[in-house]
């Protein structure tokens, strides 16, 4: 897990007396530092020879299998898993190398009818199921841990909090693609599942008595059978500081100079920031330099930066000034969706009261039930339900659209009856 991975999300507090307050974090006795693993640090399997002993052995184990992936992000290109940890009942700990076992067929086989136990696990499932591990059924601490209510989420804070351990996070941000992985790296990385599957069970516990166990395996049931995300399109719009850029020319320059630094970030195995700054990228965008000498006064392009690698992204910047205009690409992305909310009142000012409605309920809905207002129901949902409602808003036809955005039926439970007041507003006055 990265520090990205880990970040611990607050819960909304709420602001009505009779909400039930967010789960609290216990008062007493000092967590306790969580050192080593029980076992000792396994040994680091990076032969198939070695691969087939830790598949028999997790074969023949029982229970749940916690499971985590290590990646290099901010150092090497793309976002493939560099160590995989497991943990189970009668199998141990396991630390696998998926450079030296690029295929985990094998163990994902072995594993087809077991529980995962991951945190946060849509962050870690594109990466497993590049080397064939994926799961049929699954528990993710991090989300029942928004469904429980918990004001920090990360699994740091979640052990402590839950189990009394303080886990050592001061690797989570390292080059994971560093070989040989140093001995307390392999320590933090075993450590990182070694308390996973106690904390599944008091999260379990902890839910069914709030009455969410249901919602839970709904929930998990969703991650698990969603397909991989489609790649994602015209991603160079996505570059830091791009709300700067308002010319179709200027947008062309950063799509010129996004693309060659992602053929060179891909090339060399690296992270595209190392190549070149989002923000080198957005300067030169605005400035449109005519030559190498006056792009190297820009920042980012400075006396470091060879005089190749200057030639190189002028060559971009010159492909964008020569582009014809009808190649220039459009102010902003096609869009399926609704406009910005903000444009609304302006736009439809009966779906702007919708939305208003729906929002308010919605989130006072979530406080009452002491979980995340996202969690209870996706912003985009709402959203989309309020530009486009049913044509006839009954009960009937507002979870029928729900469920085909993709909403689960405990959510529809929840929030139908809300939504169909909500989508029930006069016009506003003129």
């Amino acid at each position: 897990m990265t520090d990205a991975e880990d970040t611990e999300p607050k819960a909304p507090q709420s602001t009505s007396s009779s909400a039930a307050p967010p789960v609290t974090e216990p008062t007493g006795p000092a967590p306790v530092p969580l050192l080593e693993p029980r076992e000792g640090i396994p040994p680091v399997t990076a032969t198939e020879e070695d691969l087939d002993k830790v598949v028999q052995r997790f074969a023949e184990g029982s229970g749940p299998v916690a499971v985590d992936a290590e990646r290099a992000s901010g150092y090497r290109y793309g976002q493939r898993a560099y160590l995989i940890q497991l943990r189970r009942e009668g199998a141990g700990s396991a630390l696998i190398d998926p450079v030296g076992c690029p295929d985990l067929t094998t163990l994902g086989d072995a594993l087809a009818d077991t529980e995962w136990v991951l945190h946060a696990a849509t962050q870690d499932l594109p990466c497993l199921r590049e080397i064939g591990m994926v799961p049929r059924q699954l528990f993710d601490t991090e989300l029942a841990g928004r469904l429980a209510g918990f004001a920090r989420v990360g699994l740091g804070p979640m052990v402590e909090h839950v189990l009394g351990y303080a886990l050592e996070k001061g690797h989570s941000a390292v080059d994971w693609s560093t070989r040989p992985l140093p001995e307390p790296w392999l320590r933090y990385a075993a450590l990182d599942v070694e308390l996973l599957v106690d904390l599944r069970d008091a999260l379990e516990a902890e839910l069914g008595e709030q009455g969410k166990g249901e919602w839970a395996r709904q929930e998990f049931e969703a991650i698990c059978s969603a397909p991989p995300a489609p790649p994602r399109k015209e991603p160079w719009r996505r570059t830091s500081g791009m709300h700067k850029v308002r010319r179709r020319r200027q947008m062309a320059a950063v799509r010129e100079l996004w693309t060659a630094r992602d053929h060179i970030a891909q090339r060399r195995d690296i992270s595209p920031g190392k190549v070149l700054s989002d923000a080198a990228i957005v300067a030169a965008a605005l400035a449109m330099p005519t030559d190498v000498r006056a792009l190297c006064a820009l920042p980012g392009f400075g006396h470091r930066m060879g005089r190749r690698q200057l030639t190189q992204w002028q060559e971009a910047v010159e492909r964008a000034r020569h582009l014809p205009d009808r190649e220039l690409p459009t102010p902003s992305q096609a869009s399926n969706g609704p406009p910005p909310p903000r444009a609304w009142a302006d736009k439809d000012p009966v779906a702007a009261a919708r939305l208003t409605a729906a929002r308010s309920a919605v989130t006072a809905r979530a406080e009452e039930l002491r979980l995340p207002q996202e969690n209870l129901l996706t912003p985009d949902t709402v959203r989309r339900l309020c530009w486009e409602p049913p044509e006839e808003p009954t009960r009937e036809a507002v979870a029928a659209s729900l469920r085909e955005r993709g909403a689960r039926p405990w959510q529809v439970e929840q929030t139908v009856d809300l939504l169909v007041e909500a989508l029930d507003q006069p016009a506003p006055a003129s």
